[in-house]
């Protein structure tokens, strides 16, 4: 089965994980996304500690062309590649694109149906000529408030706002995709990661309008549900259990066969249970440390209690229901030669799959060449441009 991007063609120009993640979610989708690296190579190829995975990770099914910006003959490679392009992704620094004589103004006249689109650290407004990053705006959004104990800010395990900004910019792609089919024009189209952090702050802020206290950080908060939390077991590991419904509370009390806490009045309701919820979790929280981790999530299993195990990233390699089918991990090969499974982009699309179909590039520019002759330069001229310093490939 054909994708359903498999017609459209994206020039990607950027960096880090905003503006990767945007085009790896077009090109799991079969976008002919073509990503535009400069002649040193993307910088995250090269970083250590945790930004070790951004490379491998946000660059498969992409192609890459390694050339310079900042010289002429560079840009008009990238303006060629443009003219016969549907989208172009960037999320270079305020300006930035403008500078290099590469924004939407001076290409739309060469492809009225283009859709471009910018991510940038905050929309149209007073900040817009701030620099961002997804932690800058994690600590002035309110998320690392809401993440971190009182007086401990803390940024969140993963670059959620970099990510859901991506995802918001491919929204908007997407739809210009689809009101282009109608008006036969181009749009621009700009997502942001503050605004991003704002939606994802938007519960908490409309708790905050309908209270006159300070919103409690995540740790701190008085949970809607009496038991929703983590409990300690008896081989030194961890489970989380959410009782969210009356269902759910008598077939706890069934299962763990306590028809003692079910008879209680006290627990009765789960406003109730909440009233006299320090009491009870001490009798849960013994019960629970009597059964191993195993035995507890066999309990909830069978139960059809809501419930979790405390996994880390490398636990998910193994992940049963991540290995099954064809909406969990792909087989994905890094530039270093790591064969390792990566997530696909999540989403069950009739019988389509979201395979990994390129690996990340392993070489900088690795794809110029092939990408040259497609628009047609000649293997002379593309000579002259690597000796020249305008292109790079290895």
């Amino acid at each position: 089965m054909s994708l359903p991007f498999s017609n459209i063609k994206v020039v990607e120009l950027s960096h880090a994980v905003m503006g990767p993640s945007a085009g790896l979610f077009l090109a799991d989708m079969g976008a002919q996304v073509t990503r535009v690296e400069p002649l040193s190579g993307d910088p995250t190829r090269f970083l250590k500690g945790f930004g070790v995975g951004y490379y491998p990770f946000y660059n498969r099914n992409k192609k890459i062309i390694s050339t310079d910006l900042k010289k002429e003959e560079g840009k008009k490679i990238v303006i060629d590649l443009i003219k016969k392009s549907d989208v172009v992704i960037e999320n270079f620094g305020p300006g930035t694109i403008d500078r290099l004589g590469l924004g939407y103004e001076d290409l739309k006249e060469d492809n009225p149906e283009l859709i471009f689109c910018s991510l940038k650290g905050f929309l149209p407004g007073p900040y817009e000529k701030r620099h961002a990053m997804d932690e800058i705006v994690q600590m002035m959004g309110g998320l690392a408030y809401m993440t971190g104990p009182s007086g401990q800010p803390l940024r969140a395990g993963a670059s959620v706002i970099d990510i859901s900004g991506g995802m918001f910019a491919a929204m908007g792609i997407i739809t210009a995709l689809y009101e282009r089919e109608s008006s036969g024009k181009g749009k621009f189209v700009q997502s942001s990661l503050y605004e991003t952090c704002a939606f994802i702050m938007g519960q908490h802020m409309a708790y905050a309008s309908q209270n006159n206290d300070s919103v409690p950080p995540m740790p701190e908060r008085v949970s809607a549900w009496s038991i929703y939390r983590i409990f300690n077991t008896k081989d030194d590991d961890k489970v989380f259990i959410g009782v969210i419904s009356e269902k759910h509370w008598a077939s706890f009390c069934d299962s763990f066969d306590r028809a003692d806490w079910e008879e209680n009045e006290n627990y009765s309701t789960n406003n109730k249970r909440i009233e006299h919820r320090d009491t009870l979790l001490k009798d849960i929280e013994d019960h629970i440390l009597t059964l191993t981790k195993e035995e507890v999530i066999a309990i909830c299993e069978k139960a059809r209690i809501p419930f979790a195990p405390i996994n880390r990233p490398e636990d998910l390699f193994e992940d049963p229901h991540l290995n099954q089918g064809s909406y969990g991990l792909v087989e994905t090969e890094f530039p270093n030669g790591v064969k390792t499974k990566m997530p696909r982009t999540p989403i069950l699309y009739g019988d389509a799959k979201f395979d990994n179909r390129l690996n990340p590039a392993k070489s900088i520019g690795e794809h110029t060449i092939e990408i040259l002759k497609e628009i047609g330069y000649k293997s002379e001229e593309i000579e002259k441009l690597k000796e020249e310093e305008i292109i790079n490939y290895e």
